[in-house]
């Protein structure tokens, strides 16, 4: 983990999702944290980083780790990884939820799977039945041989209709009360959102794994290995002056973006999707490129998607050390290159990092801090017309269209986070966009915009 960070510590008990594929566990586990988080399909492993998300019942909060579904097989790419990632989960956990399907008899593989977790588990597995839409096929399923897993009565429920669920949260509930941790009130702290992006491939989950000190998401040389969002809450420890502060931040790994003729099946187009709501739904972007292959029209158009947004903005350079030349004159003429390819995206600072190493990856932190903090930034009226007779003495104002000379009446900030400034024009004039440019530019250097756009809107006044 990185100077200063450390892993959020909530206090709260943990609950693991577990069993074999298409029993329904993200479905359950969007039901009960109330939020379209994990991808749902019919396509056997689906899920392969382990989910997280917090469950409200009874005005009181406990965690829920949804695991990516086991197989048993090689057939599914990145089964180990899954499995690996399921046994952290349970080992964190202080209960355990295992699915299975009310409409499927038990397979081998389940019952050796109830096996030994009641071997090496020492604490409470929750057996729930899932797919049970209607009491006709609750009945159905009371024949079953649900009792050859040793684990006690099931839970009979419909994740997709919400049948019963309420039942389980109950007994979960009065489970946990007798636990170590228990279910408790929560108040979160103000968060940075900061969302990892790229095209597949770049090394976004190595990167996002290296910042927050642990392997939370699978890293795999296979393209698209990352499906959906993953996001890790963390507090960075700082010093401002003699000062030290904390601050709340929230990571989102995303998976991988490409172009749409680029795609392969819906479980990616879902994905892309949902990489795209986390950027809207972040204040500062990661933009990760790849340093060992030049830059493709696809990482030019994710920066055309990032700058559209308003978001600030910080350039990774990933897996600099795998340059033949990582020299100070090769990153000078690599710079030059990336804004070259980026020209509305110059006010982003560039890091050249490594995600497999470390290089450099100190420097994201302070650089993070300071670009929401100039997020936040909030000009005087005085400052603003001061700078607006300074900027207009010193370049006087071009038009755009038409063939009167333009004139700015006034300035104003309209709003923070992002930086939105007012120009009101003169009727019947316009201005030209380079000068809006200059205004734009001039401002970042004057009022310190580290890595944010200024979107500066043009207002006509009336006669």
């Amino acid at each position: 983990m990185l100077k200063g960070l450390n892993k959020e510590k909530d206090n709260l008990p943990v609950i693991a999702l577990v069993g074999r594929v298409n029993v329904g566990k993200s479905t359950l586990f969007n039901r009960l944290i109330e939020k379209d988080k994990a991808l749902v399909s019919n396509i056997p492993g689906t899920t392969r980083t382990s989910n997280e998300g917090l469950v409200l019942w009874r005005g009181k909060y406990f965690k829920l780790i949804d695991t990516g579904g086991l197989t048993f097989t090689d057939d599914i790419p990145l089964e180990e990884d899954i499995l690996k990632q399921s046994q952290k989960a349970m080992r964190e956990a202080d209960a355990v939820l295992f699915m299975i399907d009310a409409k499927t008899d038990i397979l081998p593989q389940e019952k050796e799977l109830a096996k030994s977790m009641r071997r090496i588990i020492q604490k409470p597995v929750v057996l729930v039945a899932n797919k049970a839409d209607s009491q006709k096929q609750e009945t159905e399923f009371i024949g079953g041989a649900y009792y050859k897993l040793g684990l006690g009565e099931p839970f009979i429920v419909s994740a997709a209709t919400g049948r019963r669920v309420g039942d389980l949260l109950d007994y979960i509930h009065s489970l946990l009360r007798k636990s170590k941790k228990r279910p408790k009130q929560k108040t979160e702290a103000e968060a940075i959102k900061v969302a990892l992006i790229g095209k597949p491939n770049v090394g976004k989950s190595s990167l996002f794994n290296k910042i927050i000190g642990e392997e939370r998401v699978i890293v795999n040389p296979m393209p698209h290995t990352t499906r959906e969002p993953f996001d890790t809450a963390v507090i960075y420890n700082y010093q401002a002056g003699r000062k030290t502060l904390r601050q709340r931040i929230i990571f989102v790994d995303t998976a991988g973006i490409r172009r749409k003729t680029k795609v392969a099946g819906e479980l990616e187009k879902i994905g892309i999707q949902k990489s795209i709501k986390a950027i809207e739904e972040s204040d500062i972007i990661l933009f990760v490129i790849d340093a060992s292959v030049p830059l493709s029209s696809q990482d030019m158009q994710l920066g055309g998607l990032v700058e559209k947004r308003g978001k600030s903005v910080i350039i990774l350079v990933n897996k600099w050390d795998l340059s033949e030349d990582n020299s100070d004159h090769q990153r000078h003429q690599a710079e030059s290159r990336i804004y070259s390819h980026f020209p509305h995206l110059k006010f982003a600072p560039l890091v050249f990092v490594s995600g497999l190493t470390g290089y450099r990856a100190h420097q994201i932190m302070p650089l993070l801090i300071h670009a929401w903090e100039a997020r936040q930034i909030e000009i005087p009226i005085n400052a603003l017309g001061d700078f607006l007779a300074d900027a207009t003495r010193r370049h006087r104002p071009t038009k755009g269209k038409g063939t009167r000379p333009p004139k700015i009446i006034s300035i104003r900030q309209l709003r923070t986070n992002p930086p939105i400034i007012e120009l009101a024009i003169k009727h019947h004039t316009s201005l030209h966009l380079s000068y809006v440019n200059f205004i734009e530019n001039k401002m970042r250097e004057q009022f310190d915009f580290f890595a944010t756009p200024v979107i500066i809107k043009l207002r006509k006044l009336k006669r």
